[in-house]
């Protein structure tokens, strides 16, 4: 699972990479907001996807072999919540990338 996870890192820093020259400074980030200028954020923090992506990753790791070390049917959910993980954030800092640029 953690190839996974590196292999999406590099795709996320290589996108930001070759998309960097065409990235506004500002970037629509907080949709949840009301529209406008509150949904702006710095062109940089579009790293806390990735960061979220990891954090949750490593602390779902640390619930499973903390709490849960024998229990197959727990390995098996976490296993694929880290993966859904691992797809959305990845797809989501894509297609803000795309989108913008």
């Amino acid at each position: 699972m953690i190839n996974y996870l590196i292999i999406s890192n590099l795709l996320i820093i290589l996108i930001f990479i070759f998309k960097l020259p065409t990235l506004p400074p500002e970037l629509p980030l907080f949709y949840s907001l009301p529209v406008g200028e509150w949904q702006l954020a710095d062109s940089w923090m579009i790293f806390l996807l990735p960061f979220i992506l990891n954090l949750m990753f490593y602390i779902n790791n640390q619930i499973l072999n903390k709490y849960f070390v024998n229990e197959e049917i727990a390995k098996k959910i976490f296993h694929y919540l880290n993966l859904f993980l691992i797809i959305s954030f990845t797809l989501i800092f894509i297609k803000i990338i795309f989108l913008i640029s």
